[in-house]
Order: structure tokens, then sequence, then C-alpha cells
């Protein structure tokens, strides 16, 4: 879906123009997403098949749920919105923990330019798997596998990409820095 977003500095500060994503991908403006990872509490990760209709990492097993935050959305609102609306779960605002932001720079193969901030997030899931609905035209598949394929992702074909290990790792120890505090 292309949809109309907000154009961001380098560092992330608000430049006052929108425009839509695929401009915004083509031109390779900075602009922000919402990453959700959503862990379990006897230590797994829901992960997402991506739809093999992607245009970046088709069929890869990936982040629980992630998404661009809309033109005038705030970063909360956006990942509500997109946890409803790719697998069908309402968390409330107090359920999403922000464990950092992150600046993404990649240039993929079909000319797509990645300039993102991410803000990332953490939440526990406390619903069973059988009551998700996902949206078909996003996702593939969703499953919980084991918290520590986000530390050793070298031996799962297809799920999670090892050049990004270091950013798995951190979202690892944050999961459990705050499974340990409760």
């Amino acid at each position: 879906m292309d949809e109309l977003i907000d154009i961001l500095t380098p560092e992330g500060k608000s430049t006052g123009k929108t425009a839509l994503k695929s401009e915004a991908h083509k031109n390779g403006w900075f602009h922000a997403t919402v990453h959700i990872w959503l862990f379990t509490s006897d230590d797994k990760i829901l992960l997402q098949k991506r739809a093999m209709t992607k245009k970046v990492f088709p069929g890869l097993w990936d982040i629980s749920v992630a998404g661009h935050i809309g033109a005038g959305e705030t970063i909360l609102v956006a990942a509500q919105r997109e946890v409803f609306e790719e697998i069908g779960l309402k968390l409330q605002e107090k359920d999403f923990i922000k464990i950092g932001t992150r600046i993404h720079q990649v240039k993929h193969l079909n000319g797509i330019i990645d300039n993102e901030h991410h803000h990332v997030f953490i939440a526990e899931l406390k619903t069973p798997l059988s009551t998700l609905k996902i949206q078909e035209e996003e996702v593939d598949d969703i499953k919980l596998f084991n918290l520590k394929v986000l530390k050793d992702t070298k031996n799962l074909e297809n799920v999670l990409l090892p050049r990004f290990h270091a950013y798995y790792c951190m979202v690892y120890d944050k999961i459990i820095e705050f499974k340990n505090k409760k």
C-alpha cells in the first residue's frame, strides 16, 4: 500500500514535508517506521513470514510486526495500528516498551532505498496464536520460535537476516532484561 508519510532529516527531525512511501523509497528520503517484537512468558518470539508479494525480503521470517508511520500519526498510534492490521491483535499504549530507535540505511537490488528511523518496541504476547488473524496481503504466516533464534540465526534458512544480527541480539537482551525485572 502506498501511504502518505512524513519526511525526516537524516537526524530524525521533521522536515515539514510529506510524500508517498514509494517516492521516499525511490529518492532515499528519511522516514519513520515501527518495529514491534512480541514475546511470550515461556521464552518464545513471534515471527511473521513476509508475503511473497512484498517488494523487499519476500518469504522471510522477520519481525513480529513492522510498518511505516503515517503522515501526522504518532509513533504509538502507528504501533497499535500496525499490530492490529497485520495480526489482528489489539494492544494498549501501555503494552509497548520502547527499547530504542535505530537508523537503517539499505539500498535494495530492486531500486528501493530504505533510509529509515526504526522505533523499536517489545511487547508481551498474552494471546494464543489461534486467536490472531493475519493480513494476507502483508503476511503469509506467523509462528512462535524459541527466543534464542534472535541470537543464533546461522542454522535457520529464511529466518531473519545475518547482516542484522547485532540488532536481533539487542532485542533479545532487552527482552531478557525486561523479563528479569518482572
